[in-house]
């Protein structure tokens, strides 16, 4: 599973989370005490700040061809990608979508991607 985004800490489990002013929104896929489902396999419940023992931002990056990508999402065997190494030639060669100015994206085999791993921003 790869995972970018917030997640936070509160009463000792880890959840999707989304920092919204003084509170937090916890995200979990199965129904629970104080949860209130917002679409089907979604449920949400809003958390003081003040009561959630972390909250840190997860990033899951990797190398493909040499190269450092972020991991953006992953779907049948690929893995959407983000270029972090900010040379336009290398990602021309590659093939990158130019997804915005300076922000370049594709599509990676899995079994291309080395040095998978998560990061904790």
């Amino acid at each position: 599973m790869t995972r970018d985004g917030y997640v936070a800490r509160w009463h000792g489990r880890e959840y999707q989370a989304s920092p919204d002013g003084g509170d937090v929104r916890l995200y979990q896929a199965e129904p629970g005490d104080g949860f209130v489902e917002v679409r089907p396999g979604r449920y949400v419940r809003v958390v003081p700040a003040a009561e959630v023992e972390e909250l840190t931002y997860v990033r899951t990056t990797c190398t493909w061809k040499g190269q450092p990508f972020i991991v953006l999402g992953e779907h049948d065997g690929w893995l959407r990608v983000e270029y972090t190494g900010g040379r336009w030639p290398v990602a021309q060669a590659m093939r990158l979508e130019a997804f915005d100015f300076g922000v370049y994206q594709g599509w990676a085999p899995v079994g291309e991607v080395t040095d998978l791993r998560e990061q904790r921003v």
